[in-house]
C-alpha cells in the first residue's frame, strides 16, 4: 500500500540507536538455511524488513517452517519438508529469488523459483545466475511464471565471471557447497555480506577457502548441518545514522557499528573534518564531533566496489555535501543511473544539486532546506529524501515512503527512540490530515 509520511522538520534527535542485522546479508542466510534438513537459528535478524517477510512467505509455500521473533530479533528456519512442487503463486517481489534454487536442487534435483523482483525482466539481468547453474550441470527453462532449473546432481566446475558480481558469487557459493566435487570461482566479489554468507555456510559444515577477494574454492558436501549464526550489523544503516547525527546537531549513540566493513567510508568523513567518538563497537555523535566553526569541509567521493564507498551509500554523501562549506563532488561509477532521487531532494534546496547521466553529481553547500512535497524513487535515495525532510525548516511530505522503510528495520520505532516524530498515512487518511507543504 502506498503510504505518505508527514515530517515536521527541525527536530533534534537524542538517544541511542541499535543497528539491525544487515538487510543485504540477512536475505542470503535465509537461502543458506534451505541447504540442510536441520534447524537453522539466526540472531540479530532484521525481522520487520519487507524483503525478509516476502521471502519468508515464499519459503513457507515451499513447505519449510519459518518463525520470525520481533522481540528477540531472531529467525528460525527448519526446511526438513522443503518441496520443489509447483506453488499457487510465484510472486515474490525481492531481487534475490535466484538464491532459492540451491536448496530445492539439493533435495529434489529440480527447482522452481520466481523471477527476480517478482516479474520477468526484459533484459535478462539474471544471465550470470543461469551461467552458474549451467556450468554446474543444470538445465534451465524460463516458464511464464517461474524459472525451472533441473539437475539430478550438481557437479563442481570452474566458474569465471566476466566481472566481479555479488549476486553471481552468492549463487555459486550456495550451489557449490552441495555440489559433487570441487568448484573454483574466479572474479568473485567478496564484500562483507558475502563474507557473512561464507561464515554461515562454514558453520553449517561447508568447505570454502577464499584466496584474496576474487578467487574462492569450494569443496562440495553431500550433507550440511544446522547452525546458530549471528547476522552482521548493517553497514549502510550505520552510515545513515552517523550522517543524520552529524547534520542534525543531535546526540546519538550508534551501536553496533561494523567498523571493519566500512573503513573507507569513515575515512572520507574524517577528511571532511568530522571527528567521530568511537570505541570498538559504537559511535557517539554530537556537535563536538565538528570543528569550532561547526563546518563540514567540501569533499570528493567516487563510489565503486568494496572496500570503497559503495553505490548504496552515495545518497548520504550527497546529503552531507549539501551542508558542507563549498562544492562537493560525488561520482557513481558503479550505478551512474542512481540519480532519480536527486530531483526530489532538490525540492528542499533548489539549485544546490546538479548531475548528469554519467553519475557525476555536484553539490553546493551549505544549502538551506525548506519543507517540500517529495516522492520516493529508490530505497537508499528515498531515505536521504526522508532525512532531508527531517533536517528542513517547516513540514515535508514524502509520498511512497514505504520505499525507504524497505531498507530499514523498525525505522519508525528507532526514530521515536530518538524523540523524532514522523506520521504515516494511507491515501484515504491523508485527506483528513493537517495540510502541509504543497
Amino acid at each position: 500500500m502506498e503510504m505518505t509520511a508527514i515530517i515536521p522538520g527541525g527536530q533534534v534527535p537524542k538517544g541511542r540507536v541499535q543497528v539491525s542485522g544487515a538487510k543485504n546479508g540477512a536475505v542470503l542466510l535465509m537461502d543458506a538455511a534451505l541447504l540442510t534438513h536441520d534447524p537453522v537459528h539466526l540472531d540479530n535478524f532484521p525481522t520487520e524488513l519487507v524483503d525478509t517477510r516476502h521471502k519468508g512467505r515464499f519459503i513457507e509455500q515451499l513447505g519449510a517452517q519459518v518463525v520470525f521473533d520481533k522481540e528477540r530479533q531472531t529467525l528460525d528456519i527448519h526446511a526438513r519438508e522443503l518441496s520443489a512442487e509447483p506453488v499457487a503463486d510465484y510472486t515474490c517481489p525481492v531481487r534475490t529469488t535466484y538464491l532459492l534454487a540451491a536448496g530445492q536442487l539439493h533435495r529434489h534435483g529440480i527447482a522452481r523459483i520466481p523471477y527476480p523482483g517478482g516479474c520477468k525482466i526484459g533484459n535478462r539481468k539474471y544471465d550470470l545466475h543461469i551461467m552458474v547453474w549451467e556450468r554446474l550441470g543444470a538445465q534451465v527453462r524460463e516458464a511464464d511464471d517461474y524459472i525451472e532449473i533441473t539437475c539430478p546432481q550438481l557437479r563442481g566446475a570452474e566458474i569465471v565471471f566476466p566481472f566481479p558480481t555479488a549476486g553471481g558469487t552468492q549463487t555459486a557459493l550456495l550451489c557449490a557447497s552441495i555440489a559433487r566435487g570441487t568448484t573454483v570461482i574466479r572474479n568473485a566479489y567478496v564484500n562483507p555480506e558475502v563474507s557473512d554468507l561464507i561464515g554461515c555456510l562454514t558453520a553449517m559444515g561447508a568447505d570454502i577457502v577464499c584466496e584474496g577477494n576474487s578467487r574462492i574454492t569450494v569443496t562440495g558436501k553431500s550433507r550440511l548441518r544446522g547452525a546458530s549464526y549471528r547476522v552482521m550489523p548493517d553497514r549502510i544503516e550505520a552510515l545513515t545514522w552517523i550522517v543524520y547525527g552529524i547534520l542534525s546537531g543531535g546526540e546519538i549513540l550508534i551501536e553496533p557499528v561494523p567498523f571493519s566493513a566500512m573503513e573507507v567510508p569513515l575515512i572520507h568523513l574524517r577528511e571532511a573534518g568530522i571527528d567521530l567518538f568511537r570505541n570498538s563497537q559504537s559511535v557517539y555523535i554530537s556537535p563536538s564531533c565538528m570543528n569550532a566553526q561547526q563546518t563540514i569541509q567540501p569533499f570528493e567521493v567516487a563510489t565503486g566496489t568494496y572496500p570503497g564507498v559503495i553505490s548504496d551509500m552515495q545518497p548520504f554523501y550527497v546529503l552531507l555535501g549539501l551542508k558542507a562549506d563549498g562544492i562537493s563532488r560525488i561520482i557513481d561509477y558503479r550505478y551512474p543511473e542512481r540519480t532519480a532521487y536527486l530531483r526530489e531532494l532538490s525540492k528542499l534546496c533548489p539549485g544546490a544539486i546538479t548531475w548528469d547521466d554519467r553519475g557525476q553529481i555536484s553539490v553546493t553547500g551549505p544549502a538551506h532546506f525548506t519543507g517540500a512535497a517529495m516522492r520516493s524513487t529508490d530505497l537508499r535515495g528515498s531515505m536521504a529524501v526522508l532525512l532531508g525532510g527531517l533536517l528542513a525548516e517547516g513540514t515535508s511530505l514524502v509520498h511512497n515512503v514505504e520505499m525507504a522503510l524497505r531498507g530499514y528495520n523498525n525505522l519508525q520505532e528507532k526514530l521515536q527512540g530518538l524523540g523524532v516524530t514522523m506520521h504515516q498515512y494511507a491515501p484515504e487518511e491523508l485527506r483528513d490530515a493537517q495540510p502541509v507543504a504543497a
